[in-house]
């Protein structure tokens, strides 16, 4: 799935600031993004209780490489995506590069809208996290989210968190170089996909809430880019992108937009 987020967002034929806003906001490359996560959440529903029980193994939980690396993508899933887009941001403040702003505050933006929508689906949806019982995947009851933290398993806040800055920075990378879909592209989606598999291994979500997130992180990151790139004097770039408005350049075809 994470390559094939990267081949859903081919590169235009040269690289603009500007997206034509005359394309529809939800396009039907979205429905197909949509539709492969909702695919694969029902596909990998009835496994659930088996890659927990395979993460969960003893000897998987005892190995100190997985160990580390599942506490290190843990916190680049929602600590170290912010921070990584608050430190973008103000390094192109302080070295005036509007696009390098751009990169960090959309970056920001998409994670905290997505976090937000997917919270709420979390209280909602209340379902119990593996460890409040491994053997019982399929334990939803409406609002129990509210009760605690044990309560809100899907979807995964820090998968959603890891392919909203995977998204945004792929797209907005890819549009000051088309060159970059597959090195960047690769390289954010798969770091954001090991950020849901340590949760995973973490024992505190199920397979199904990690494809959930990704859906919900990727649809807004590309969506708080397309908006932005469509209304370059929309009030948030005004108030927080230095440098005054952003430079206009010809739209990009219709045809060729690929969101």
């Amino acid at each position: 799935m994470a390559l094939g987020l990267v081949l859903a967002n081919p590169a235009s034929a040269q690289v603009q600031d500007t997206i034509a806003n005359r394309s529809p906001f939800f396009t039907g490359r979205d429905a197909l993004i949509l539709g492969t996560f909702t695919a694969g959440a029902v596909a990998v529903a009835p496994l659930d209780r088996h890659f927990a029980r395979i993460l969960q193994n003893p000897r998987a939980q005892e190995n100190r490489f997985l160990s580390r690396s599942a506490t290190a993508f843990r916190i680049l899933g929602v600590e170290g995506s912010i921070g990584t887009g608050l430190a973008l941001y103000l390094f192109g403040r302080l070295d005036d590069q509007r696009r390098v702003q751009d990169l960090g505050l959309h970056s920001v933006e998409s994670i905290l809208f997505s976090t937000a929508f997917s919270f709420s689906i979390k209280t909602l949806a209340g379902r119990a996290r593996p460890y409040a019982g491994v053997e019982n995947p399929h334990d939803f009851q409406l609002g129990r989210g509210f009760s605690g933290d044990a309560y809100q398993s899907f979807p995964s806040g820090h998968s959603t968190a890891a392919f909203a800055f995977a998204s945004t920075v792929s797209r907005e990378t890819q549009m000051w170089w088309p060159g970059s879909r597959w090195p960047i592209g690769v390289l954010m989606y798969g770091g954001a996909t090991l950020v849901g598999v340590s949760r995973m291994y973490n024992n505190m979500h199920w397979a199904s809430d990690v494809l959930g997130g990704a859906a919900i992180g990727t649809l807004v990151g590309l969506k708080v880019v397309k908006y932005h790139h469509s209304h370059p004097d929309n009030a948030i770039d005004r108030a927080l992108l230095k440098g005054g408005r952003r430079r206009l350049a010809a739209p990009i075809p219709i045809a060729t937009l690929r969101f």
